[in-house]
């Protein structure tokens, strides 16, 4: 049984990263969802937030598991018995940034490999930043997020 951990903010998560979840289910026997406390980002929803919206937009799929971690990312994916990170590339922009993560998992512990998977083309501009942004300013996500996204940055930017 091959598990792996897609690590990540998910403040929110969009439907570029549940794509990316869709994939990676028929891929691996077990898809762990790793929501980073990552406190240094300031994150606009709490972590047990944007767990439950993770749950929410994934429950129907039967192999995926949302948990929060808050520990160094090679630690937690060996506590989870995992031999397989996942990471998304949107752009050549973010290639740089997560080759160096990859390269220091790599050091820190050899026997985890890091695979990288694009998102749909149609989502390849979407950013949880960028929805944050256009949520805060009135505009309309729902193109972009699950309905429950859509709800939860509503309330939070009290936009109606």
């Amino acid at each position: 049984m091959v598990t792996v951990v897609y690590p990540g903010t998910f403040d929110p998560i969009t439907h570029g990263h549940s794509d990316l979840v869709r994939r990676a289910s028929d891929l691996f026997d077990k898809v762990i969802v790793a929501v980073a406390v990552n406190a240094g980002k300031q994150p606009v929803c709490d972590v047990d937030e944007r767990k439950k919206l993770a749950q929410t937009v994934l429950q129907d799929i039967d192999n995926v598991e949302v948990v929060t971690f808050d520990n160094l990312l090679v630690e937690f994916v060996q506590q989870q018995d995992a031999s397989v990170v996942l990471r998304g590339l949107r752009a050549v922009s973010d290639f740089e940034y997560e080759f160096q993560l990859a390269g220091m998992n790599r050091k820190l512990a050899p026997e985890i490999e890091t695979i990288f998977l694009t998102p749909a083309e149609k989502y390849t501009f979407i950013s949880s930043s960028l929805i944050r942004e256009v949520a805060k300013l009135g505009g309309d996500i729902s193109e972009f997020v699950h309905p429950a996204v859509v709800e939860a940055l509503n309330t939070k930017f009290l936009v109606n």
